[in-house]
């Protein structure tokens, strides 16, 4: 058999060229999160640690019967130990949130499993909960509170260098007047369309900042940022050096980048069934 050398291609593989240039590219995301069974420090048999097992029961059981879920599971009342347990057990996911009035919202190992806590002004914790979803409710019925129902449109006074951002802004207006939750999100590529620094500025501007910021890690980050406009939602994808590679608008409830799937969520009810069959 006659061994036939292949070429090899990529940063660093091909001599430069007469004029100095090099092959370069773009770096893409190298590290990606992966499920850990939590190391967990007690004994969930423990009396003393029985609230925290009729929580771990009660998330259980709220899993398997997904979406039929008991709403909230309330965690404010639990003592030091029964908390660090669940903490423990719960871990960090890929997906968190910070929305309006205090609101702080962490997926856990689990998917579909997220902690929600909201914090006063003195940063005291008054509000803590578990919750069974693709989204938890607070961040859905937060995100665009006392947001625009559409875009201002008027076009005196434009700042010098603005080129594509007006038809952008009527598309999403006309988007926005005609979405329903559940149909497909719309989404304008912004990497794909040429845009002036002047252009992405009076986007900004005219759809304005919203109160619910979520940033999603996965392979490489992805921070959603709603705005101050109802369903629109900016959509900034980063590699793993935090270069932005994808800047994308959509209209959406949430965007699904940020959810949970139902296979997701009864992957979570069989991963559960494993960690309490061995810490029980």
């Amino acid at each position: 058999m006659t061994s036939i050398p292949l070429p090899i291609f990529g940063q660093g593989s091909q001599p430069a060229e007469a004029d100095g240039a090099e092959l370069d590219y773009l770096t893409m995301p190298e590290e990606m999160a992966t499920y850990r069974m939590p190391q967990l420090s007690a004994n969930l048999t423990s009396p003393a640690l029985a609230a925290a097992k009729a929580v771990a029961d009660q998330l259980l059981h709220d899993l398997q019967h997904f979406p039929q879920t008991g709403g909230p599971i309330y965690l404010i009342g639990l003592d030091d130990a029964n908390r660090r347990f669940i903490d423990e057990l719960l871990g960090e996911g890929e997906v968190s949130a910070l929305g309006s009035d205090g609101w702080r919202i962490q997926e856990s190992v689990l998917a579909g499993v997220w902690r929600v806590q909201r914090l006063d002004g003195q940063n005291r914790l008054i509000a803590d909960a578990l919750e069974v979803g693709v989204m938890p409710k607070a961040l859905t019925d937060n995100a665009f509170a006392g947001a625009a129902d559409r875009i201002d449109t008027v076009i005196d006074d434009l700042p010098e260098g603005v080129m594509n951002a007006l038809p952008l802004l009527a598309e999403l207006n006309a988007k926005i007047a005609e979405y329903r939750p559940g149909v497909e999100p719309h989404v304008i590529n912004l990497s794909l369309l040429p845009q002036t620094e002047q252009d992405l500025a009076l986007l900004e501007q005219r759809l304005g900042r919203g109160p619910t910021t979520i940033l999603s890690r996965g392979y490489g980050n992805c921070r959603i940022g709603a705005t101050a406009t109802r369903n629109v939602w900016w959509v900034q994808y980063f590699n793993s050096q935090d270069t932005l590679i994808l800047n994308t608008l959509e209209v959406s409830d949430i965007p699904n980048v940020a959810c949970a799937s139902a296979e997701d969520i009864a992957d979570s009810a069989q991963r559960l069934q494993e960690i309490l069959a061995v810490y029980a």
